[in-house]
């Protein structure tokens, strides 16, 4: 029986010594490069749109906002923080910071709980929920054009459908001038805004629904839990990061409302439904006070970022912190 050896491949005659440290290091850097220079091609568009229409718009717009200008040309009447100075002393923005407070709290107190409860409700076995979810998610997908149009003829006076169903049931006397009447006027356009953005709330706490076990509610049905209770103990609990998200994105769309109030009202009657971003809108592209109109976007911008930084700080950090582990340990 004869053996045969193999030649030592690591000790052959055609295989040289391995690469010094310095040449594997020269290596590793290209590789590096390589893979940054690929990873910035495929983000440089982006970047650039981003650039363009974001960042250098918002930049411009600081910068506006220390000039008096009508927007021709370049800002060149300096005067330094006058616009802020009037922008705090004009009532009508003071309104609308008002009027911004109030369409965030009736969102928090009606609009989000209203959409709690019906998705809780589709969350439920029931004949045709699917139908009934398509139906109530419809009105988001409308655009706000759309919809203030819609609505525009729904309340209109006396001729409008919801003037008209009124009449029949014996109720004339409710309905009005909807829009036209300051005293309703914010009541009928967070009614349109419930009706508009509800659904949205409530797609998103259905999904929250379906990621809770629903072995913990048998288990808690099994200790004697009545609806209520498992709902407050261990629905409820589990449902917190959804929520927190759903309260995030109420606050910002209130701040920012915008597209439904100037096809509806255009801020009337004499300004009692503006809002900052209509405010902005009629100086800006109404009277050509465009330094003016700067000073409002960006008291809006930081408004919208101290309450974003100061949210996720205090009521996301938990969340996050969550999610940053969760990576980690994901990458073990």
């Amino acid at each position: 029986m004869t053996s045969t050896f193999l030649p030592d491949k690591r000790t052959g005659p055609d295989v040289g010594p391995p690469p010094p440290a310095a040449d594997r290091a020269r290596s590793r850097a290209r590789r590096r490069a390589l893979n940054w220079l690929t990873a910035t091609g495929f983000q440089l568009p982006a970047l650039v749109l981003f650039m363009g229409l974001v960042l250098l718009p918002m930049l411009f717009a600081l910068y506006a906002a220390f000039f008096r200008w009508g927007g021709f040309g370049m800002p060149s009447d300096y005067i330094g923080g006058e616009n802020f100075t009037r922008l705090f002393q004009d009532e009508v923005f003071l309104g609308d910071l008002w009027r911004c407070l109030v369409l965030v709290a009736l969102s928090l107190v009606l609009q989000l709980p209203f959409a709690l409860a019906m998705a809780v409700l589709l969350n439920q076995r029931m004949r045709g929920r699917a139908v009934y979810r398509m139906l109530f998610f419809a009105p988001y997908v409308l655009s706000e054009a759309i919809t203030g149009v819609l609505f525009g003829m729904i309340f209109a006076p006396d001729d409008g459908f919801a003037d008209q169903l009124l009449g029949r049931i014996g109720l004339e006397g409710i309905g009005g001038e909807w829009f036209a009447d300051p005293s309703m006027v914010m009541a009928t356009l967070f009614l349109v805004m419930t009706w508009k953005y509800f659904g949205f709330h409530m797609m998103l706490y259905l999904a929250g629904l379906q990621a809770v076990p629903r072995e913990l509610t048998e288990a808690a049905l099994i200790d004697g839990a009545g609806p209520w209770q498992r709902f407050r103990n261990v629905t409820l609990p589990l449902l917190a990061p959804t929520l927190r998200i759903s309260v995030f994105l109420a606050v910002i769309g209130s701040i920012q409302l915008f597209d439904l109030v100037w096809v509806t009202t255009a801020g009337g009657p004499d300004h009692h439904s503006e809002t900052m971003a209509v405010t902005m809108f009629q100086y800006g592209f109404k009277r050509y006070q465009v330094g003016y109109a700067s000073a409002i976007s960006v008291v809006m911008f930081g408004i919208s970022l101290v309450f974003a930084l100061a949210y996720q700080r205090f009521v996301l950090r938990r969340d996050l912190q969550g999610a940053t582990t969760t990576m980690r340990g994901d990458g073990k």
